[in-house]
């Protein structure tokens, strides 16, 4: 009786913590979209530009930077500096972004493209919240083929830099709206299984996720839906 009600209390713990994780992630989530908004903005404003004249040198540049924050993030995890760094990082993300969007922007259609970009990212996102929560099966063995994906992704991204070929940017850019989508799938059901117990390194993975995907359907909507006026 005693081991039974252990159990029946054991699992009640186990829920609230995972469903406390879930919603700090989804607050700290939302909240970290105000600092991309804001450094997209800042970069648009601005001209900003990230070492356009050599794009390699830029991209390692950028890897560099972001892996810096990843380590930092890692350290700072279980404190308030682990946010103030989380958020930090999203305003250089938003940063990254702002030459995208200025670019679109050029377009006669452009706000409405990023609009569209914005709906889109939500439906995935929406969609992959959805089967987190109803998939029973164990998708932890996701991991290592979403990392073979992800050194494939990068290969090719590094690839295209000496290469410029449209297409392979808007291959580059389809795939990575399937492989990130997976990684949000992944992320998302780690955290309602309780595999994740931390909800500002849950929020990065969501984010890096969400990130990629918006980019990548705002590139693939501006190279087939633009219009020049």
């Amino acid at each position: 009786m005693n081991e039974n009600l252990q159990s029946v209390y054991g699992y009640a713990v186990g829920a609230e913590q995972r469903n406390r994780v879930l919603r700090n992630t989804y607050w700290l989530l939302a909240l970290s979209m105000v600092p991309t908004v804001l450094g997209a903005w800042v970069g648009v404003s601005t001209g900003f530009t990230f070492m356009a004249g050599s794009p390699f040198i830029g991209f390692i540049a950028f890897m560099a930077i972001a892996f810096g924050f990843f380590f930092a993030i890692e350290k700072f995890k279980n404190s308030g500096i682990g946010v103030a760094l989380l958020l930090a990082f999203t305003f250089f993300m938003g940063l990254m972004l702002s030459r995208l969007i200025g670019a679109v922007l050029g377009f006669s259609n452009g706000a409405s493209l990023i609009m569209l970009a914005f709906g889109g990212t939500g439906a995935v996102f929406l969609g992959m919240a959805t089967l987190a929560t109803t998939i029973k099966r164990d998708l932890s063995g996701m991991g290592k083929w979403l990392m073979v994906g992800m050194v494939v992704l990068l290969v090719a991204v590094v690839a295209n830099i000496f290469l410029q070929i449209p297409a392979l940017m808007a291959t580059i850019s389809a795939l990575a709206i399937v492989l990130f989508s997976a990684f949000l799938l992944y992320d998302l059901k780690r955290i309602v299984d309780g595999g994740e117990t931390n909800y500002v390194t849950a929020t990065l993975g969501l984010y890096l996720s969400i990130y990629n995907i918006f980019q990548s359907l705002l590139s693939l909507l501006g190279i087939f839906g633009g219009e020049r006026e």
